[in-house]
């Protein structure tokens, strides 16, 4: 039996950085570096930004206790966050992305007003339009000459289109806010520049939900809308809540298409599982499977303690930040047996892609459903699709904090 090596204890030198860069010698999965925390139990010392040393989450079942946990803040102005940004500075470089930065019950009361959008019964009556997307953009896939930029011809464009139609913002801006969503999710970008994309973005909203109180629609800007009028909401606040769903609702989504894509590429024994099928459970199986499998957060979910808690013998001290690994709890073997295997029939809803607690992601119903639309629809009219360049070709994006591809040239 091999013994589990003492945790670094802040003050000492020889505590692991944090973040590590993700290896290209494994893509699809967290780094060595990143791996070898989890040798150090379920809670380790890291030292990261301005040399602080928060403690790193690794083990599945202490992430999902402590994300539950309201002894711990979200809130990133809090001294001890585990941020790059310098919170003395965060006016500076805020990107305010509404209630997913605040504690109850602030948080609680603003996500009440978009949450029933997201319900399961809602996104399943949905369902069929996303459908007609993807056939759509397949169709023009294969109008063109027999190669496509997946990325920029599928996985991009569909969550934008989705998203767009239920907030109602014009698709015809989409080129607009998804370059300014790059930025904000660049790990490279500056401060000022991602608040500037941020800037423009919200004004984008502000203008947006102005239009919307004289001329309402049926979608979800119309319906914060009425929140304004009552008093329960400002319109800044309808605008900051529209960024966050704007850029949530395409970005991340859009990252899992277009890397699944990728993953199944080459594993083609797994790809046929839901290539060959039209039972919708064995879909629903599969993509749970590539939610564990593929982690597209980067630097965690972050946390300050606001007071002490005691677990997995030890303790997180008032004022102490806390990084939530969920790409290491994903791959825990106590919960995922052989978790590096991709296995498709595999029952993986445990994962914590997601998140957990009150923070819970609010839209990943809609992601499930779009995921469980687009994989099967994709592969089964273009069985032959195929990669253009070598693995070692494709552009992973190693500089943005939501992880994913810059391009996937394809052919059939």
């Amino acid at each position: 039996m091999t013994s589990t090596p003492a945790t670094p204890e802040a003050g000492t030198l020889d505590i692991p950085d944090f973040p590590p860069p993700r290896s290209p010698e494994c893509p699809f999965a967290p780094s060595p570096d990143l791996r070898a925390l989890s040798g150090y139990g379920p809670l380790t010392r890291v030292r990261s930004w301005g040399d602080s040393t928060p403690w790193a989450v690794t083990g599945h079942a202490e992430q999902k206790a402590l994300l539950s946990d309201p002894r711990l803040s979200v809130e990133f102005t809090r001294p001890g966050f585990p941020s790059p940004v310098d919170p003395s500075h965060a006016h500076a470089g805020s990107t305010d992305l509404s209630f997913v930065g605040m504690d109850d019950p602030e948080h609680a009361r603003l996500r009440r007003m978009v949450s029933g959008a997201f319900t399961i019964k809602r996104v399943e009556a949905m369902r069929p339009r996303v459908q007609e997307m993807a056939d759509d953009f397949i169709d023009a896939m294969l109008r063109g000459p027999g190669r496509a930029d997946l990325v920029q011809d599928l996985a991009l464009p569909i969550p934008s289109l989705v998203i767009s139609e239920m907030l109602g913002v014009p698709y015809e801006d989409h080129a607009f806010f998804q370059s300014n969503s790059k930025v904000i999710v660049s790990a490279v970008a500056s401060p000022q520049e991602r608040a500037t994309a941020h800037g423009n973005l919200a004004g984008y909203l502000d203008e947006l939900v102005g239009r919307k109180l004289t001329e309402p629609g049926d979608d979800l800007l119309s319906s914060l809308c009425t929140q304004i009028e009552s008093g329960e909401l400002t319109r800044r606040e309808a605008a900051t809540m529209g960024v966050l769903l704007l850029l949530g609702g395409h970005e991340t989504t859009a990252n899992m298409i277009s890397l699944g894509t990728l993953l199944l590429l080459q594993h083609p024994d797994q790809l046929a599982l839901i290539r060959d099928t039209d039972d919708p459970a064995v879909i629903r199986t599969a993509v749970e499977e590539l939610l564990r499998y593929l982690s597209i957060v980067h630097l965690g979910r972050r946390r300050t303690a606001v007071k002490d808690i005691e677990i997995a013998g030890r303790t997180i001290r008032a004022g102490e930040g806390v990084i939530l690994l969920g790409e290491l709890a994903n791959r825990d073997p106590e919960v995922f047996p052989e978790p590096d295997r991709l296995d498709l029939t595999r029952n993986a809803r445990h994962h914590q892609a997601f998140g957990a607690g009150s923070h819970h992601c609010v839209g990943q119903p809609l992601a499930r459903m779009e995921l469980q639309v687009i994989y099967p629809t994709l592969f089964r009219r273009i069985p032959t699709l195929r990669t253009v360049d070598a693995l070692e070709a494709i552009p992973f994006k190693y500089d943005a904090v939501i992880y994913g591809l810059h391009a996937l040239p394809v052919t059939w």
